[in-house]
C-alpha cells in the first residue's frame, strides 16, 4: 500500500509561483508512472504533468512552458512548480502514482488546493 500526501498548496497573486510536494511511502525510484492531475469546481479531474520511471514527462498544453515536473528519488518526492499561475490554474491538485502493470496499482494523495488570485 503506498500513501501519497501531497502539500505546497495556497493562495497566490496571478503571475506568481508556487511548489507543489508529493511524497510517497514507498520508494519512486521503482515506480512505473507519476503525475499530478487538478479538478476545478464543476469540471472533471484532468492531467496536468507527468513523469516516467525513466523521466520522461509530460504537460497539458496549458501548463507547458509554465510548470515543471521533477522528482527526488532519494527523498521519494515529486514536485510541481508552478510559474507564472492564472486565475484558470486554481484547482485542488492531486499527486498520482501507478507503481507496476496490473490492478491494484493506482494511488492517489488527499489534494491540494491552489487558489489564484486576479
Amino acid at each position: 500500500q503506498v500513501q501519497l500526501v501531497e502539500s505546497g498548496g495556497g493562495l497566490v497573486q496571478a503571475g506568481g509561483s508556487l511548489r507543489l510536494s508529493c511524497a510517497a511511502s514507498g520508494s519512486i525510484f521503482s515506480f512505473m508512472f507519476m503525475a499530478w492531475y487538478r479538478q476545478a469546481p464543476a469540471k472533471q479531474r484532468e492531467l496536468v504533468a507527468s513523469i516516467t520511471r525513466g523521466g520522461i514527462t509530460n504537460y497539458a498544453d496549458s501548463v507547458k512552458g509554465r510548470f515543471t515536473i521533477s522528482r527526488d528519488n532519494g527523498k521519494n518526492t515529486v514536485y510541481l512548480q508552478m510559474n507564472s499561475l492564472k486565475p484558470e490554474d486554481a484547482a485542488v491538485y492531486y499527486c498520482y502514482a501507478k507503481t507496476r502493470v496490473g490492478s491494484e496499482s493506482d494511488y492517489w494523495g488527499q489534494g491540494t488546493r491552489v487558489t489564484v488570485s486576479s
